[in-house]
This record gives C-alpha cells, sequence and structure tokens, in this order.
C-alpha cells in the first residue's frame, strides 16, 4: 500500500482516537465526580468535575491550536518567515491562564479541596490510558 494511501486512514483513526478520549475524559470525570461527592462531599465532587472540565477545555483548545499551526505551516511552506496570527498564539497560552484562573476562584471563594481539583484535572490522563488499553485490545483480533 502506498504512503498517499496509508494517510487518510491514518488520521481517520487519529481524529476517532481523539474524539474518542474527549468523551472519555467527560465520563471518567463525572463518574468520578459522583463518587466524590458521596464519599467526600458535595465540594469534592464539585472539584472533581471542575477539573475534567478543565482538563477537557485544555486538551480542546491545545489541539485546536496544534492543528491550527500545522495548517499555517504546511500552506506557508517555503516562506522564509511564516506569519502566525496572535490569536494561536493567545489560543496556545490561555489555556494555561484559564486553568490558573478557575483553580483560584474555586479554591479561593467556593472552598473546594485543591486535591480534588487536581483529581479532576487526571481525568484526561485516564482517558488516555483507556484509550491505549481500547487500542491495544481491538488491534489484537
Amino acid at each position: 500500500m502506498a504512503e498517499a494511501e496509508k494517510a487518510p486512514a491514518s488520521r481517520e483513526l487519529q481524529v476517532a482516537a481523539e474524539r474518542r478520549i474527549g468523551w472519555l475524559t467527560l465520563a471518567l470525570g463525572l463518574a468520578t465526580a459522583a463518587a466524590a461527592g458521596v464519599a467526600y462531599g458535595l465540594r469534592a465532587g464539585a472539584g472533581v468535575l471542575v477539573g475534567a472540565l478543565l482538563a477537557w477545555v485544555n486538551a480542546r483548545w491545545l489541539q485546536q491550536a496544534l492543528d491550527a499551526l500545522v495548517r499555517v505551516s504546511t500552506a506557508q511552506a517555503g516562506v522564509p518567515k511564516p506569519r502566525i496570527s496572535k490569536w494561536l498564539y493567545a489560543k496556545f497560552f490561555a489555556r494555561y491562564g484559564l486553568m490558573a484562573i478557575v483553580i483560584y476562584v474555586m479554591v479561593k471563594y467556593f472552598d473546594v479541596p485543591v486535591l480534588s481539583l487536581l483529581g479532576g484535572l487526571l481525568a484526561l490522563g485516564a482517558a488516555a490510558m483507556a484509550e491505549f488499553f481500547y487500542e491495544s485490545f481491538t488491534r489484537l483480533k
């Protein structure tokens, strides 16, 4: 099979994996938030949920920024100094500011345990591991 024929199929698999990681992040975050809410109280559950939502937004913005960067660099191939939009830089770095502000407000004003927020942020890693196992076991067939 030629390399040109492999690329679209590979990209489709990548997009499908990214989509699964996205909804798994939200699903695992919601399930963990419910468990934390029952075990440790409403504030802890809310912290896990907000952390998982932040992880999802962070991953989405990072992926969108990287996709845009690839499109820009591909479109401007051969140009000595390619032009990159300031909005692209803003979106790339704004995710850190958003996370810092939300975590600060949740801890300072809503008295949410910081560990529950950090636990929610781990939902993305858990989703990525679940996707790894899914891909591993479906490829064994």
